[in-house]
Order: C-alpha cells, then sequence, then structure tokens
C-alpha cells in the first residue's frame, strides 16, 4: 500500500523534470511537424494556428511570418509581429479563428506532443493507482504507514515516510482525478503556448507536491510539499508573465501566502517540540498529555497557514487576482491541490483543533467572514473567472465551518464534492473562454444552443454549487448545515464525536489510547455559523443564477462564432459532470451525510428566494446585469468591500514610505560616507604621489639631506 502510494507520488514528480527536460526533444522523436502560423497572438496566450488554405477574418493584418524553434518543433517562437488589443476581460487575444483551429488540431496531433504525453500518461498511472488505494482502504479501513528513512537532527529525528487511511485515500483520489482532467484539457486549451512544456511540467510538479502533503506521515514532509506548491503557483500564475498584471498577481500570491506559512511553520515546531516527534500519529497520540496552552498556541498558529493558503480571511484577497493565471491552473488551484490543501490539514490534525475551544472559534468567526463576503462580492463581479474565485473563498469557508462545529465527515465529503464540481466550472468557463475570446459575462448571451455540452454540465455544477437535489453538493452542503443547526440547538456541543469512524473518518487515537479532551465552541458563535450559513446558501443561489442566465440565455451581445469547444477540452468537461451529478449518492451509507428534513427545507427555502429575485431582475430587461440593480453598493461589492485598499493604506504604502526612508539613509549615509571616504583617499594619495616623482638625482639629494639630520641630531643631542 505505502509502494503504491509513493508511486503515486513519484510519478508525476518524474513526469516534471521529464517534462521540462525532454519535452521539445520527445515531440522530435515522435515525429511532429511544425504548426502553421499563429494570427497575431500575444506572446504565451492560449492563440491558435491558422491552416494552410484558411483566409484571415475581413480586415486582419498582415503579419509577419512566424519562426519555428528547432527546440519544440510543435510551438512556434513569438517574433516580432502587430500585436492585437488585449480583449477585455483578460481572455485568449488571438483571432478567433486560430484559436478554434488550434483546439481542433491538437487532437490529431496528441501522438506527437511530446510534452502533453509525457505529462498526461503518468498522471494516468496516478490515477489508476490512486484509485487502487482508495478501493483497498475502503474494503479494509485502517492506517498503513511506512518509513523510508530517518534524518537524525541531534534532538528530534524527522522520519521521511507516507501514512495512507481513509482520509488520504479519498483526497488523493479526487487530487488525481482533477489533475489528469486538467492535464488533458491543458491540451487543446494551450495548443500554442509557445511555453506548454513548463507550464504541463510545473503542473505534474504541482500535483506531485499536493499528493506529498496528503500521503505523508511527518509534518516537515507535510511542510515540504506544503512550500513547493507555493512554489509551483508563482510559477504558474504568473504564466504569461509579459504583461504586468500577471506577474504582479503572482508576486501578490507567493507573499501573501508566505506570510501565513512563517505562523504555519512556528505551530509546526511547538507542535512537534511539545510531542517530541513530527510523526503526525506520535503527534495526535501525544495530544492528550500535552499542556492547554501548547495545544492552543500551536493550533492558532497552524491556522495562520490555513488561512493563507486556502484563501480565508484575512489573507484572502489574492485568490481573485491570481485569476491572471491560464483557466486550467484556476481550476488545479481551487478545486484539488492548494487552496484545498488548507482545509485538508486541518482534517489531518484534526483532533489538535478539537482540543482547543479558541482554535475552534478562531476557525468558525473566520469561516463566517469567508463566506458570507466572498458571497456578496461574487454577485458583483463582471468576471466570470472571478465569480468562480470568489465562490472558491465562500466554499472553503463551508468547510471550514463544518469542521468548527463538529461535522467532520460533512467537511471532508463537501471538499471531494467540491473538487468535482468546482473543476467542472472552471474548465467549463474556460471553454466559454476559448470561444468567446473574453471573461467577462457582459460579453456572454445565448451560448446553450451553440455550446450543449457545455451548458448541461455547467448547469450540473452551478446546481452542486448551490447545493439543489440530487447533485453532489446538495448532500454535503446539507450535512454541515445539519451539524451547525445540531451545534447550535445543544449550546456549542460539537455534531460529532472526535472518534468517529468511517471510510473518510480520521482516527485520532491508536487502539487503547485515550482521546484528546473534546473542546466546545461557544453558543453564540455555533448560532452565528448556522446563521451564516443559510444566509450564503441564498446568496450563492443569486451569483450562480445571475453567471448561468448571462451566459447560455438571452441573445448574444458581443459578435463571435459560437461552437462547442474543441474535443480535448469538452471530452474532461462532460467527465467531471458525471462525479458532479452522481457522487452525493455515496455519501448515503453513512448516517451523518444523510439529508435532514429541517437543513434540507431550510436550505432550500433561501436558494429559492435567491434564484427568484435574480430570475426577476434578469427577466424585465435580458440584455441588462441584474447586478446593476445593487446600485452604488455594486461598487463596493465589486470591490470586495475595499479589502485591498485598506491593506494598501495600512501595510503597502506605509512599507514603501519606509523603504524610500531606508534607500535615502542609505543613499545620504552609508553610501556618502564610503564616497566620502574614497575622496579623502585619493586627496591623501594625491598629496603622497607628489614625494614619488621617479627623479633619481630628488631622491639623492633627500637621502643626503636625511643622512645630514642624523648627523646634525646625533652632535646636537651628544
Amino acid at each position: 500500500m505505502i509502494v503504491l502510494a509513493s508511486l503515486t507520488i513519484l510519478l508525476p514528480f518524474a513526469a516534471a523534470f521529464a517534462g521540462m527536460l525532454l519535452g521539445p526533444w520527445a515531440s522530435r522523436r515522435l515525429g511532429a511537424r511544425p504548426l502553421p502560423a499563429a494570427s497575431a497572438g500575444a506572446p504565451g496566450s492560449p492563440g491558435g494556428p491558422r491552416t494552410p488554405d484558411a483566409q484571415p477574418p475581413p480586415g486582419t493584418p498582415e503579419e509577419t511570418p512566424v519562426e519555428v524553434s528547432a527546440e519544440a518543433p510543435t510551438t512556434p517562437l513569438p517574433v516580432a509581429r502587430p500585436e492585437t488589443a488585449p480583449v477585455p476581460g483578460g481572455g485568449p487575444r488571438s483571432a478567433e479563428l486560430g484559436r478554434q483551429v488550434a483546439g481542433d488540431m491538437a487532437l490529431r496531433g496528441l501522438r506527437h506532443n511530446g510534452p502533453a504525453l509525457i505529462a498526461c500518461l503518468p498522471m494516468a498511472v496516478s490515477t489508476v493507482l490512486a484509485l487502487i488505494v482508495a478501493v483497498v482502504v475502503w474494503r479494509e479501513p485502517g492506517v498503513r504507514t511506512g518509513v523510508l528513512t530517518s534524518i537524525p537532527t541531534g534532538t528530534i529525528d524527522i522520519a521521511v515516510g507516507l501514512r495512507v487511511d481513509g482520509l488520504a485515500a479519498l483526497v488523493g483520489l479526487m487530487v488525481c482525478c482533477v489533475a489528469l482532467a486538467v492535464q488533458v484539457y491543458s491540451v487543446a486549451y494551450m495548443a500554442k503556448d509557445p511555453r506548454y512544456s513548463s507550464y504541463t511540467a510545473f503542473i505534474s510538479l504541482f500535483t506531485a507536491a499536493m499528493l506529498l502533503v496528503v500521503y505523508a506521515g511527518d509534518l516537515l514532509v507535510l511542510y515540504v510539499g506544503w512550500e513547493v506548491m507555493g512554489v509551483c503557483s508563482y510559477f504558474l500564475i504568473g504564466h504569461h508573465w509579459e504583461e504586468r498584471a500577471n506577474s504582479r498577481a503572482a508576486v501578490k500570491a507567493f507573499l501573501m501566502t508566505r506570510i501565513g506559512d512563517v505562523g504555519f511553520l512556528i505551530g509546526i515546531f511547538v507542535l512537534g517540540i511539545g510531542a517530541g516527534t513530527f510523526s503526525i500519529g506520535g503527534v495526535l497520540a501525544r495530544i492528550p498529555e500535552m499542556p492547554q496552552a501548547t495545544v492552543t498556541a500551536a493550533a492558532l498558529l497552524l491556522l495562520a497557514g490555513v488561512a493563507g493558503k486556502s484563501a480565508q480571511f484575512p489573507l484572502h484577497t489574492w485568490l481573485p487576482d491570481a485569476m491572471a493565471g491560464p483557466t486550467p491552473i484556476s481550476a488545479l488551484i481551487h478545486a484539488a491541490t492548494m487552496v484545498a490543501a488548507g482545509v485538508y490539514v486541518v482534517a489531518r490534525l484534526y483532533p489538535v483543533f478539537l482540543s482547543s475551544s479558541a482554535a475552534l472559534t478562531v476557525l468558525g468567526a473566520m469561516a463566517v467572514v469567508s463566506m458570507l463576503g466572498s458571497a456578496l462580492a461574487a454577485l458583483a463581479q463582471n468576471d466570470l473567472k472571478r465569480v468562480l474565485a470568489y465562490s472558491t473563498i465562500s466554499q472553503l469557508a463551508y468547510m471550514a465551518a463544518g469542521l468548527a462545529v463538529g461535522a467532520q465527515s460533512a467537511a471532508i465529503f463537501h471538499l471531494v464534492t467540491h473538487g468535482a464540481f468546482k473543476a467542472l466550472l472552471f474548465l467549463a468557463a474556460g471553454s466559454v473562454i476559448f470561444v468567446a475570446g473574453s471573461n467577462l459575462l457582459g460579453h456572454y448571451g445565448g451560448l446553450r444552443r451553440a455550446m450543449p455540452v457545455t451548458f448541461w454540465s455547467m448547469t450540473a455544477g452551478y446546481a452542486a454549487l448551490v447545493g439543489l437535489p440530487p447533485v453532489s453538493g446538495f448532500f454535503s452542503k446539507d450535512s454541515i448545515i445539519e451539524g451547525a443547526r445540531h451545534a447550535a440547538a445543544h449550546g456549542g456541543m460539537l455534531s460529532e464525536q472526535p472518534q468517529a469512524r468511517g471510510f473518510a473518518a480520521y482516527e485520532p487515537v491508536g487502539p487503547g489510547e485515550p482521546a484528546a479532551a473534546f473542546a466546545h465552541l461557544p453558543a453564540g458563535m455555533a448560532w452565528l455559523i448556522y446563521i451564516a450559513l443559510l444566509v450564503t446558501v441564498g446568496v450563492t443561489a443569486a451569483y450562480a443564477m445571475r453567471a448561468w442566465l448571462m451566459t447560455f440565455f438571452g441573445e448574444p451581445r458581443t459578435t463571435f462564432e459560437a461552437r462547442e469547444a474543441p474535443t480535448l477540452m469538452t471530452w474532461p468537461v462532460a467527465a467531471l459532470a458525471v462525479p458532479t451529478a452522481l457522487l452525493g449518492f455515496f455519501g448515503l451509507g453513512a448516517e451523518e451525510l444523510r439529508p435532514h428534513l429541517v437543513s434540507v427545507g431550510l436550505s432550500l427555502l433561501w436558494a429559492a428566494a435567491g434564484v427568484a429575485v435574480v430570475y426577476v431582475l434578469w427577466n424585465r430587461d435580458p440584455a441588462l446585469d441584474p447586478a446593476d440593480r445593487l446600485g452604488p453598493l455594486r461598487k463596493v461589492l465589486d470591490r470586495a468591500f475595499y479589502v485591498d485598499e485598506v491593506y494598501a493604506a495600512l501595510v503597502v504604502r506605509p512599507v514603501q514610505a519606509l523603504a524610500h526612508m531606508v534607500a535615502a539613509a542609505d543613499r545620504r549615509g552609508i553610501d556618502a560616507a564610503v564616497v566620502s571616504t574614497a575622496g579623502w583617499s585619493r586627496l591623501a594619495g594625491g598629496t603622497l604621489r607628489r614625494l614619488q616623482t621617479g627623479n633619481a638625482q630628488t631622491y639623492l639629494t633627500a637621502l643626503l639631506a636625511g643622512v645630514l639630520l642624523l648627523v646634525l641630531g646625533v652632535v646636537v643631542l651628544l
């Protein structure tokens, strides 16, 4: 079992290095031919080729022929050419004909595409291995551990090993499935990208890092995967670094997550030193013996890293800006890797948080602000990807709320269902963007007939996002709401015991070991979480309905050739629609994951209210945006309550001012002192230089004068 888990991690890891080093070479060996010249497009954007007999659209300027690299014959290198203006919303900038032809050609050229094969085949094998691991753990529940080696440090040794249980097996399978869908989808979406080989390599490394986090048996091994994900996100978000906004978004994501990671690393050390081991099993077994203050401090420090990685308030503002990256990357980050890692770590170390009422309270408060604030922000966004980005923050807060009220199984279940429907929504949105050439909702309309597969798949995804029956999100969301209702109704008593068993349940202690102290959530916080969950259902239904109507209904608002996305993009979207629709039924075997009448009724009432309000506003004039009815409030929501502006005023500008002061002090103080020292040295050197004339007669005269002075001195003194 541990060997299979190791191979699941190592295959994408090896694919990352092979793709980076051997991708173009593999294409040459497979007999790839240079693609036709692309229409004018930005370097690095998903532009497409033009077939030899295709004529450019009327008004398209003549372009400079594209030179083909001998190193990567399947993709043209960017050369000097007339640039098309960026499309509103930051969508693909190449001509419509080029985009679509490139995507259509991707399937035919797949067997010659070295980087694609190097990325997709190992990922497919990893998915099969992850499935085998999950089936074995499902049939024979329990914890399997294995240690490759132990690294002595002089104090606490680091065990380089893996740990596989129901939680790890389930999440690992979800990560592999989504990563495989993203890799296949990217073959068409990024068909003409000049850096496609490095792009797929970073996706593979990103996936391997997340799998290391999932299967890690030691906290420091987990931290290695945690940090590798951060580096990969920087390169992938800034993949189109030619545009300043993209590189800024990558830097922002990197810095904000690093802020949280400082606390996360300190929390790991506090927990490991307090327990005397960094082994996850060992740490959890020693929680009852550790001082309460140590456990609370460690839990709060870990929450700092969780807030950064999972984009929860107050470290959430990087995620909407991360939409600057290619859409498949957004799907991977939001559904299965980076932002899911924070919630996973809380579930992995759940007994630590169950032992601290303060940590549960902070987790609940963070969830309330994140879920409701982000849902309201999504309601006013005009960029489709930013709508989905804010919805991710909100849905991750749902999971955090579930963990805060003790609904651990429901939170894990929602993590898995969210991975399916959020990957579906992002990839389907990428198909719309690919065809329309824009991210803006105001440029869509009437696409349901031209894009039937995308329409029905995205309909299932939005239904799951809202929590409508019978799709997967209905079951997982209802279970979280029921857990919150139970906690509120029982004065903050958590809804599940920490010793809960099951395929996805985590066993906090070993057989015969004492359980950790069972903390309680304050009753007021439990009620606040419950109310926020219900209100967020209504707001979620409103923004999902708005995006669905503006994309697929009404009249087209701009001119473009509406058609279904290329086959390699449509297949992953349709495949993800299956678990989105059916995954919820797999939870019926667990009592805590079955629908509850009261929670279902209240949730559906709030959802119906949100849907009805948006539909009535849209139906009055389908050409207008229902969010315009928000009036002055829309600007506040569009700017996400000006949190970025507050950070700029309180942090960015003061730091910049301090940096300018330090630079001025350095320039006028330290540098000035160094420069003045050099000036005095030159002056002294110039004076002494006069003694070195090079004239032998002068030297002889000075010598005689010196001898004479010595003689006179001797005579006088004696």
